[in-house]
């Protein structure tokens, strides 16, 4: 108990330094390294060994209710849809980097066991109904609860149901929004804690960032891979950056800090 209180303690002054900098997510873990896969063990293994903030990933629900993670509705080579299948049909499918598709009881364990510096960050991905949408997100926030470890994750999604859901289950969540159908008002009227915009809806519409921050949204931006975006959003002040490069983004929120 007395080292898990150390420990909680240090994570999450670890988080408390970052605050009014510029954070970084690793996009589907950190994939784009030798022996990694994107939502694969490994990648998050990676991200925390980068010490990225948040390591993201995409959950899915099976016909029995067995969570995944995975990015596509459909995985494998035979393009099973998971929300259709049982989870004895996908169980053995392998990723690209050799690891069987993961559990999302798996990922946590996981999480829980070897991550020291990251957090996770829950997408759950849409499903063709409403009723599977809320179906998924509860089991989502009950796994979460069951494994103690509300204080090290957040959630996102594209669709309103699921971060309504989301808040409905555990008021307290920090949840964003991922999709441009709605404003930062918008948001911020439905309970929202952040935004998660793809970075052209701020290269247009950069006042956004203020906006959001006046309401005390946070903002995400995804996917930021090129040097010369990844530096626009900085300079625009935005709180969290999702990349597939967590490295590259880190050395030039450096840059950028050392000139201040």
């Amino acid at each position: 108990m007395k080292t898990r209180m150390i420990f909680t303690a240090a994570f999450m002054m670890c988080v408390a330094v970052l605050v009014g900098q510029t954070r970084v997510v690793a996009h589907r873990g950190y994939w784009k390294t030798e022996g990694s896969a994107q939502n694969s063990i490994t990648a998050l293994m990676k991200a925390d060994q980068v010490r990225a903030w948040g390591s993201e990933l995409d959950i899915l629900q099976t016909a029995d209710g067995v969570l995944v993670v995975n990015h596509d509705a459909t995985v494998g080579p035979d393009k099973i849809l998971i929300e259709a299948a049982n989870y004895a049909d996908i169980k053995d499918i392998k990723l690209p980097n050799g690891e069987t598709l993961p559990t999302l009881k798996d990922y946590m364990k996981a999480f829980k066991k070897e991550c020291r510096h990251t957090l996770l960050i829950l997408e759950i991905k849409q499903h063709t109904t409403d009723e599977k949408m809320i179906k998924a997100s509860r089991a989502v926030v009950d796994m979460v609860k069951k494994m103690k470890i509300k204080d090290r994750v957040e959630y996102i999604s594209f669709m309103p149901v699921i971060c309504d859901e989301v808040l409905k289950c555990d008021p307290k969540a920090k949840v964003a929004y991922l999709s441009n159908r709605m404003t930062p008002a918008q948001c911020k009227q439905r309970g929202y804690t952040g935004v998660d915009f793809h970075f052209s809806q701020f290269q247009a519409r950069p006042h956004w960032v203020k906006e959001c921050h006046d309401l005390g949204l946070e903002v995400n931006v995804w996917t930021v891979n090129s040097d010369a975006v990844i530096r626009q959003m900085i300079e625009l002040g935005v709180d969290i950056i999702t990349t597939d490069v967590p490295e590259r983004v880190a050395e030039l929120i450096k840059e950028h800090e050392a000139k201040k």
